[in-house]
C-alpha cells in the first residue's frame, strides 16, 4: 500500500529555515513525481513545488521561487523541501503527494496524499 509521511514542520521565526521530508513506502518512487502543497487556514490548497521521479523537472510556485528548494533521494524513497527566508505568509499545513511520472502543481493531478505537517512562521 502506497503511503506518504511528512515530517520536519514546526515553529520558526521569520527569516528562519526548515527542511521538510516526505518519506514514501509501498511503491518505487523512481517512477513517481512528488509534489508539495500547502493550505493556510481559510485558504485553498496551493501547489508549492514538485519534482519528477528522475529529478530532472522541478517546478516552483512564484511565491517561493528563490527561497524553497525541492530535492529527492530515491535510495531513501524520500523527497525534501528546504525552506529558507521563511515569512509569516508561509504558515500552513504542508502536505506531499504522489502521481505517476509527471510533475504538476495542480491538486487534481495527484492520487496519493500524506497527512501533512504544520509549519508556523512567527516571532
Amino acid at each position: 500500500q502506497l503511503q506518504l509521511v511528512e515530517s520536519g514542520g514546526g515553529l520558526v521565526q521569520p527569516g528562519g529555515s526548515l527542511r521538510l521530508s516526505c518519506a514514501a513506502s509501498g511503491f518505487t518512487s523512481d517512477y513517481y513525481a512528488i509534489g508539495w502543497f500547502r493550505q493556510a487556514p481559510g485558504k485553498e490548497r496551493e501547489g508549492v513545488s514538485c519534482i519528477m521521479g528522475s529529478g530532472r523537472t522541478l517546478n516552483y510556485a512564484d511565491s517561493v521561487k528563490g527561497r524553497f528548494t525541492i530535492s529527492r533521494d530515491n535510495a531513501k524513497n524520500t523527497v525534501y523541501l528546504q525552506m529558507n527566508s521563511l515569512k509569516p505568509e508561509d504558515t500552513a499545513v504542508y502536505s506531499c503527494a504522489a502521481a505517476y511520472y509527471y510533475c504538476s502543481l495542480d491538486n487534481d493531478h495527484y492520487d496519493y496524499w500524506g497527512q501533512g505537517t504544520q509549519v508556523t512562521v512567527s516571532s
